[in-house]
């Protein structure tokens, strides 16, 4: 069940990102050439014909890190209930899409609970979800207090890649309610365009080039369901032949999309939710109880796999994901998807990563693991080369 429904729907996302047609250049120019001390990479790569390789060795390893990703078949939860006299919009279980999804699904929550409440809110937990939360509670001129279990860096949203892909969201092999697929568009399409307008350098957010990598040809995947509906927030998607790219003779599929670096983009948003008069109260709640002792009665639950303790959300599972860091290449401006793998590279290393173990409530590196995607990138990158000149 766990790799195969990741990679399902890894594959049918790209697939129905990628448009046909349309060849990319192969003009020899430097890529990332002299980026600046401290500085963001280049955003994106010119051409795919002379991409710098990554250097993959163990003896570039600065961490290995596990992160419990809060998965519900059915998809994240956006909903009200009342607690006693307290009102509770849930903001959950948002799977490998928690960054990718969360200003979308916190707008879609406030929009639920804050018409017609008077009064300062609550917001559970400090990850990606409960700071967009409250920064639009905050925005809406509310008052806000933020109660949470763990700070930055101690969140789940710190062990994340921060690809913008809303990928292992829901079960694609489960019917998913009307409700929930009206949910998940809207909250893609908000999610885009607000870190669109977040590309300062202080949040960590550019746009990076992705590559879809092979050694089979792709199943056919048609463009319908819930991620055709939303494949135009992916723009420059090619199918690149052998030859135009630097990925030797693997088949090889090209998108635009954006990176959101978790070390840079969390500290900034907690700051911001500061410098607005939140506040943030370090308590774990650990019963119903509690959440009706609290000041505020409207409370956002954005605890992830918190709720399945606090809520008793028995759909609630983990899924495992293991990510081990290289030494940063600032020169490397691009990512790949190879197979079951990944690469991003970001400012503070090179994100090497791809397990998806369903239920595995393990937050101890696997030695394993870790070796098979080493070698798996290993293989991967010393195979690159630069690609055939393409003349008139």
């Amino acid at each position: 069940m766990n790799r195969r429904l990741f990679l399902r729907n890894a594959n049918l996302t790209a697939a129905s990102f990628a448009a046909g047609g349309g060849l990319l250049g192969c003009m020899k120019r430097p890529v990332g050439a002299a980026v600046a001390a401290g500085a963001l990479p280049v955003n994106l790569p010119e051409t795919a014909c002379h991409l710098p390789r990554v250097r993959v060795s163990s003896d570039r390893e600065i961490r290995t890190v596990v992160g419990l990703r809060p998965f519900r078949p059915s998809g994240f939860r956006v909903a009200k209930e009342m607690i006693g006299e307290t009102a509770v919009v849930h903001n959950y279980g948002h799977g490998g899409g928690g960054i990718t999804l969360s200003w979308g699904t916190s707008k879609l929550a406030v929009d639920l609970g804050l018409p017609g409440h008077v009064g300062p809110v609550a917001v559970l937990g400090c990850g990606a979800v409960g700071l967009a939360t409250a920064r639009l509670a905050q925005e809406a001129g509310f008052a806000v207090t933020i109660y949470t279990k763990a700070m930055p860096p101690e969140t789940t949203s710190n062990i994340a890649g921060g690809q913008w892909m809303p990928v292992t969201v829901y079960d694609s092999d489960k019917t998913l309610t009307t409700e929930f697929m009206q949910q998940f568009v809207a909250a893609a399409r908000y999610g885009y365009r607000r870190y669109q307008i977040m590309t300062d350098p202080k949040y960590g957010i550019r746009w990076m080039r992705n590559f879809r990598i092979s050694e089979t040809p792709w199943e056919s995947a048609g463009r319908g369901g819930l991620m055709g509906q939303i494949s135009d927030l992916l723009p420059e998607s090619k199918d690149l032949p052998a030859g135009m790219h630097s990925f030797g003779n693997r088949y090889v599929q090209q998108f635009d999309g954006m990176i959101i670096e978790p070390p840079i983009y969390l500290p900034s948003m907690l700051a911001d939710v500061r410098i607005a008069g939140g506040k943030v109260v370090v308590q774990e709640l650990k019963g119903l109880d509690e959440v009706r002792a609290l000041p505020e009665k409207l409370v956002f639950n954005c605890t992830g796999l918190g709720a399945k303790a606090l809520f008793g959300d028995e759909e609630l599972t983990p899924i495992r994901g293991q990510l081990t860091m290289l030494l940063p290449q600032p020169e490397v401006t691009y990512a790949t998807v190879y197979e079951n793998t990944y690469m991003f590279s970001r400012r503070d290393g090179v994100v090497l990563g791809g397990t998806h173990e369903m239920g595995d409530w393990n937050l101890q590196p696997d030695l394993t693991t870790k070796a098979a995607i080493l070698a798996k990138q290993a293989k991967l990158f010393a195979g690159m080369s630069d690609c055939r000149t393409v003349t008139g």
